[in-house]
């Protein structure tokens, strides 16, 4: 008995790891995210450290360089060199710091603000008016066309850049948390609870916040996706991240000059974004069919 009695958490986890969806984005995406955190480690240089004599070099080449004490050192460029002779390699595996710290910024701001907001409209109705006509309007303008506007008005940096993006992801987090909220407080413990003279605080806590839960796990994976590609545009226009620090974005706008002759500057830094993009889609994919509540009765 005390076998077939598992713990909610433990058949979530259970349905998890049986979930193609979540293994395979899941694994791929822990290994981009530990790729950015040991970077150092990955047999990278100075992703800032130019040279000149050996910019534009194709992927595979071998150069010799000095180091301080003047003493000759070789040097792989094993996904070749940009126009300033920086190596892409370590560019685009230092750039994945940048891209996740936004990817992850942005969705914690998004969730927290659009949680209270969207607790607030969905369950009091002399607020729902005002806060959902605010997002409407800010839902009309595309995110990326928004994101461009507010990185406008201030100094291109990352801190910038974060608090565009999440301006433009906190209507959806809203709109979701307002709907789960209208379905919760017409359930019969709620109105219990009201009725019992629960304080509100403490019902929105203990009755209503625990039924956000799944659903903002799934809308934040999906506003990393967004977080990172809007990232990637920003950088790319060059409104984004400064190009001192390395982005995945930044390395595809310096290399646009010199596509024709020299692909690998776009081609590597896209197959990473593209590749983390669909990882993170494709587990929250797989965290919202495990998440449902409907999951245990199709499989």
């Amino acid at each position: 008995m005390a076998a077939d009695a598992q713990s909610p958490l433990r058949q979530t986890l259970k349905r998890m790891l049986s979930n193609t969806s979540v293994v395979i984005g899941g694994t791929i995406a822990i290994l981009i995210v530990l790729m950015g955190v040991f970077a150092p480690f990955l047999d990278t240089r100075d992703p800032t450290d130019i040279s000149p004599k050996n910019r534009n070099k194709v992927p595979g080449y071998e150069a010799t360089i000095r180091d301080y004490d003047g003493n000759k050192i070789p040097v792989l460029y094993r996904l070749g060199s940009d126009t300033l002779g920086r190596d892409v390699y370590s560019r685009i595996v230092y750039g994945a710091r940048t891209s996740l710290i936004v990817g992850a910024a942005v969705a914690g701001l998004a969730v927290a603000i659009g949680l209270v907001l969207g607790l607030v409209a969905g369950y009091f109705r002399a607020a729902d008016g005002i806060i959902m006509r605010v997002m409407d309007g800010m839902m009309a303008i595309p995110a990326i066309l928004l994101a461009i506007a507010i990185v406008s008005m201030f100094s291109a940096g990352l801190f910038s850049v974060i608090f565009a993006i999440v301006v433009a992801e906190v209507p959806r987090v809203v709109r979701l948390v307002r709907s789960v909220v209208l379905s919760i407080r017409e359930e019969p413990y709620v109105e219990a609870a009201i009725t019992a003279g629960t304080p509100t605080a403490q019902l929105l806590v203990r009755h209503v916040l625990p039924n956000t839960v799944a659903p903002l796990i799934v809308q934040g994976t999906f506003i990393v996706a967004s977080a990172i590609i809007v990232e990637a545009i920003l950088s790319f226009l060059g409104i984004g991240i400064p190009p001192e620090i390395p982005t995945w974005g930044n390395i595809m706008a310096e290399g646009r000059q010199v596509f024709q002759l020299f692909p690998h500057n776009i081609l590597y830094p896209g197959i990473i974004l593209a590749l983390t993009v669909l990882s993170v889609n494709i587990l929250g994919d797989g965290l919202r069919d495990t998440l449902d509540p409907r999951f245990a009765k199709r499989v």
